[in-house]
């Protein structure tokens, strides 16, 4: 199977979300996140995620910084690690 064909459409960031490495699980829905701009911020999993994905230290996720809070961001979207893996070859992150 050619490397092409394993290639997947995946979602890209919109122009306020930023990617983002999970450092550690703070318990509950917060998790800290290592953006790509070089901040450190309070990352919220909204409920509807919450019981559906399950993140962990490590995984790439994409985050909407807060307008009114920037040291805070919500979780929008985790990558699996294939998919992470596919960003990286891309230059994507």
């Amino acid at each position: 199977m050619s490397e092409e064909s394993t290639r997947r459409a995946l979602r890209m960031p919109d122009d306020d979300e930023i990617f983002g490495t999970v450092t550690r699980h703070d318990g509950g829905n917060h998790v800290r996140v290592k953006c790509e701009d070089g901040e450190d911020r309070l990352g919220r999993i909204p409920g509807r995620m919450k019981y559906r994905v399950w993140i962990d230290e490590g995984d790439v996720v994409l985050v909407k910084p807060w307008d009114w809070q920037d040291e805070k961001a919500d979780i929008e979207w985790r990558y699996s690690e294939q998919d992470a893996d596919q960003l990286r070859a891309e230059g994507h992150i």
